[in-house]
């Protein structure tokens, strides 16, 4: 599996909301009369009863796209596997805490648009993060995956990993060529392999930082969405989000020239374990493996794969174009993010208590509303 590299340390696994969640775990009392209350010679015992809680995080919107914030419990309507479930927990996001990770593809491919990306992210962290209450941590990713920042509420923090977002230099292949994808230039200067470990990025941060996160996280992932190299695979990936609760919002900041006289997608020179990456960064087989895209195919469609990350854990894609900034885009999101729904349901016993993937249908009871929210959570055995 990856691993989170960072200059200075690695975290490991295990350290320490629409997306796939898992459910947590509360222990509960059973009530007692006072006919059963403890004497002086009978000394109180608890018995700890297992309550599988599954969190719900939705955003709604009326026909024109508008967010709708002023909806109650009762407007709602929720289901799993089919099975109507019964809504016990209800509040507004905008009073809870909220983790937040930034993703940023600092790959080649991204060099010409890296600067509106950084001004946009620092202001927007600046913005979203309430010292009291939310923190954030900044991630890049190329030919390794780095933590600039871990979690932290600090802005002056924040706004200083942010300013050391940068790509590597471009260097030369063995066959004399450039690729603008190669990630190659921090560190041996020579070409060894892939450079854009989207993947590995969303499962790092998704497992290593996120799951042992409670309340609302969401990650924001700003990347052309053209994996190169990765350990994981997208799917597993999703997975990793879904399992841990995290809301994936994806920003499509794409810049086609990158990519202009490649002739293809892909590089037959990519090595085997350890060829690439930073610190326990990419390379390697896995379940992604190197070398999947062969020199002939055509590249991946990024907005395809970042839409299905987004949608698949209950976020959205949104593209940067001359309309629509990448600083109306964090606008958007942190709007979306300020007007969230929290629900909470004990599944019944027909099949909550069940391992594995169980679907989630939530949905207003009001014509004309759209709900945002993830489709399902993973259930531990």
């Amino acid at each position: 599996m990856a691993r989170l590299g960072t200059s200075i340390f690695v975290i490991a696994l295990g350290m320490g909301v629409a997306s796939a969640q898992s459910p947590s775990s509360v222990a509960a009392a059973p009530a007692r009369t006072a006919a059963d209350q403890p004497t002086l010679n009978q000394p109180a015992t608890t018995i700890p009863v297992r309550v599988n809680v599954v969190n719900v995080f939705a955003t709604v919107r009326d026909k024109h796209g508008k967010i709708v914030s002023d909806l109650t419990k009762e407007d709602f309507s929720l289901s799993e596997d089919g099975r109507p479930q019964t809504i016990h927990y209800f509040a507004k996001g905008s009073d809870l805490p909220l983790t937040l990770g930034l993703l940023v593809d600092t790959s080649l491919s991204q060099r010409r648009v890296l600067d509106q990306e950084r001004n946009a992210s620092s202001s927007f962290l600046q913005q979203m993060v309430r010292t009291d209450k939310d923190k954030a941590f900044v991630i890049h990713f190329d030919r390794e995956v780095e933590l600039l920042q871990d979690l932290t509420s600090s802005h002056e923090k924040l706004a200083s990993a942010i300013d050391k977002l940068e790509t590597p230099q471009l260097t030369r292949t063995s066959s004399g060529g450039s690729d603008p994808d190669s990630g190659s230039g921090r560190g041996s200067g020579h070409h060894f392999g892939g450079g854009t470990l989207l993947y590995d990025a969303v499962y790092l941060a998704s497992d290593e930082l996120m799951k042992k996160q409670e309340g609302r996280k969401a990650l924001i992932v700003l990347s052309d969405g053209v994996d190169q190299g990765s350990k994981e695979s997208l799917d597993y990936a999703i997975e990793t989000a879904q399992r841990s609760n995290t809301v994936v919002y994806s920003i499509l900041f794409k810049d086609d020239e990158a990519y202009g006289n490649r002739g293809g997608y892909g590089n037959p020179r990519w090595g085997g374990p350890g060829m690439g990456g930073g610190p326990m960064g990419g390379g390697g087989m896995g379940r992604g493996g190197r070398g999947r895209y062969p020199q002939q195919e055509q590249r991946p469609d990024g907005k395809k794969i970042l839409e299905r990350i987004s949608r698949e854990t209950g976020g959205r894609m949104f593209e940067v174009s001359k309309k629509e900034p990448v600083d109306q885009i964090y606008a958007q999101i942190e709007d979306e993010l300020r007007n969230q729904y929290s629900l909470g349901y004990t599944p019944d016993r027909a099949g909550g208590m069940a391992a594995g993937y169980h679907k989630i249908q939530l949905a207003v009871k009001q014509k004309d509303l759209v709900v945002q929210a993830r489709d399902g959570y993973y259930a531990e055995q």
